[in-house]
């Protein structure tokens, strides 16, 4: 079990550890619900430092990221970052990813945790044109301040007007009295804020200033079960839920960066399967009556027959009500359609609705 540069301060805060993706991860400090409205209604900081980040550099750089991602990395200029996946040759995806154009010829990869090894390896075997690669994974941290007061607690950190970094681009400046930061306005919760990449060695001050400087906004550290009921609220993917290496981008929605402008991994079959239509679809849904649904919880159809099965599930906080996100037939993929979850040995009524479930 690895630990990030913080574990032995989450212990100490009084954090709940668990194994999540190899890392000794908080998964909770107060408690979910607690936490999870601290984020929506004014800033909290979670340590996600054992997401994965590769270094693309040299003349080939873009030429092999278009080669191995579904978007078009071409469009990024120096400061912009973009959302993407890799696809794998057989329809599904390798992992989602957030790519940074930090130069012409110098990209960062972050990938997930899980997925490092696994990410590094596809993307070497795809390195027919020699550009430069680096696993930075071991050496990197990096911290989510998350919530609508992120902004103004921050500011003060850092000699860059944060309100103007908008969304997905970054600065490399100055934060919490370290050189070369990125500040990037990137997040999985849907409650704006920013991640901050930095040293193993760095972090440590780097969370400390942001507890002092975020202490009369009410910032509070975050657990992973939080993250995942944020992400979920605003119906983002999580690898090996909602997407995994047999789910295709355009059944899960992501035809958004798929573009078949360019030439990539499985292209051709993507495009033919854009062209004859999906069979099925990843669709948001809310429950009617109470109930909380769980991942691989069958959905069934008004006449009883299995459509699908549920992906991620939860107790909505700042809905008060079960939400989800499954795989079911196009036939019922529509808003407003019925369906129903089973949860246990009763069939819940639910409804499919249109993402994102929290509109903020």
């Amino acid at each position: 079990m690895k630990n990030t540069a913080l574990s032995e301060i989450h212990e100490a805060l009084g954090a709940k550890m668990v194994p999540f993706a190899g890392y000794n991860m908080p998964v909770s400090y107060e408690g979910v619900v607690a936490e999870h409205e601290t984020v929506r209604n004014s800033v909290g900081v979670f340590d996600v430092s054992h997401m994965g980040e590769f270094l693309i550099e040299g003349p080939n750089a873009l030429a092999l990221i278009q080669k191995v991602t579904s978007n078009d990395a071409s469009k990024l200029v120096d400061g912009q970052a973009q959302y993407s996946c890799l696809p794998n040759e057989d329809g599904g995806i390798v992992d989602d990813l957030i790519i940074y154009r930090l130069e012409a010829e110098k990209w960062l990869l972050v990938v997930n945790a899980s997925n490092i090894e696994k990410d590094w390896n596809w993307i070497s075997s795809h390195n027919s044109m020699n550009a430069t690669m680096k696993n930075l994974s071991e050496d990197y941290s990096l911290l989510a301040i998350q919530g609508p007061k992120a902004v103004e607690a921050m500011q003060s950190l850092t000699s860059v007007d944060l309100s103007e970094i908008k969304f997905y681009t970054f600065k490399v400046a100055d934060f919490a009295g370290i050189d070369h930061v990125i500040i990037s306005a990137t997040g999985y919760t849907g409650s704006g804020g920013f991640e901050i990449y930095c040293k193993n060695s760095e972090v440590a001050q780097v969370w400390e200033q942001v507890l002092a400087a975020g202490a009369d906004f009410g910032i509070k550290p975050i657990g992973l079960a939080a993250r995942d009921t944020l992400r979920l609220e605003m119906g983002y993917c999580l690898y090996g839920n909602d997407i995994d290496d047999t789910t295709s981008p355009l059944e899960a929605g992501l035809g958004w960066i798929t573009k078949f402008t360019k030439d990539f991994v499985n292209a051709d079959n993507l495009k033919q399967q854009k062209e004859a239509g999906i069979r099925r679809k990843l669709v948001g849904f809310e429950l009617k009556e109470r109930g909380i649904p769980r991942q691989g919880y069958d959905i069934v159809g008004t006449e009883g027959n299995v459509i699908g099965n549920v992906t991620s599930g939860t107790m909505a906080p700042s809905l008060n009500k079960g939400i989800g996100l499954g795989y079911v037939t196009k036939e019922m993929s529509a808003p407003g359609t019925e369906i129903f979850i089973q949860i246990r040995k009763n069939q819940v009524p639910a409804v499919v609705v249109k993402l994102p479930f929290y509109k903020g």
